[in-house]
């Protein structure tokens, strides 16, 4: 379990915002972030790993306090149990595939897991290549496996995909799934992409202004939107399956019935 309290007076290009935030995420959920930019995701991620600080705050994982201001307690980022995705994949240029893994092992740590990332997200033929080398798309697997070798209890992504083509975002989505599920992570994840936040996560936090102003499911949140258009309806046994059109992308949701005649 994540419990999560942080209140931060934030300045940005539009002006000063006051983060004030209170969230309770359950250990293995997979989570997005969701809002306009500006909105203090990011802000949340880098509170989480310990690269900012809050005005006040707390920050409990699985009953560990990594921060609590008004107890003085913040452990520094290489004590908490943290894995970091972003855009940048941050590889170190000098080292190759297999360097870049071991240089993120603790030396106490089994090495067991490099190979069985090395297998999981398929770098067995980069292995000896240095990031030059690489695509974009195999330099974020290297990153993710990076970000996994220490076992982190959360996994952070902030819009790791973005700067990926269709064909490559949806490859690396199905990266992200399978490692989170396989090695029984909690992630969070920043993204606008609609598609990739349904196919990804199990629940949706709106933020706005840095105030958290909805939290539900993705299919329940697109569903809901103005802009969505309901193109088709297809009863199964046990769901449905929508076809929805969201800001001009054509989205699949696969909704069990009673969510669905609820609505």
């Amino acid at each position: 379990m994540l419990e999560l309290m942080l209140n931060k007076k934030l300045h940005s290009a539009g002006g000063t915002m006051r983060l004030d935030i209170s969230m309770d995420i359950k250990r293995g959920s997979f989570v997005t972030l969701y809002g306009k930019s500006g909105a203090g995701k990011t802000s949340i991620l880098r509170m989480l790993a310990g690269l900012f600080v809050p005005d006040q705050g707390k920050i409990i994982v699985d009953d560990e306090t990594w921060l609590d201001t008004q107890h003085k307690i913040n452990l520094k980022p290489q004590k908490r149990n943290v894995g970091l995705v972003f855009q940048d994949y941050a590889l170190f240029p000098n080292m190759t595939v297999l360097e870049n893994l071991e240089f993120a092992l603790s030396k106490t740590a089994d090495r067991k897991i490099i190979k069985d990332l090395i297998e999981v997200i398929e770098l067995g033929d980069l292995q000896s290549l240095k990031p030059a080398t690489l695509s974009g798309g195999q330099q974020q697997r290297v990153a993710l496996a990076r970000a996994l070798v220490r076992r982190p209890k959360l996994l952070l992504l902030d819009e790791p995909l973005s700067a990926l083509d269709s064909e490559m975002r949806q490859k690396l989505q199905e990266y992200l799934l399978k490692v989170h599920q396989e090695f029984k992570l909690t992630t969070i994840l920043v993204s606008h992409d609609v598609p990739e936040i349904l196919r990804l996560s199990d629940y949706l936090i709106q933020l706005e202004k840095g105030l958290i102003i909805r939290q539900e499911t993705p299919a329940r949140f697109f569903t809901k939107q103005t802009n969505a258009k309901l193109l088709s309806v297809e009863r199964l046994k046990e769901n449905y399956n929508l076809s929805i059109l969201i800001n001009g992308q054509v989205v699949q949701l696969n909704i069990p019935s009673i969510e669905f005649e609820e609505e």
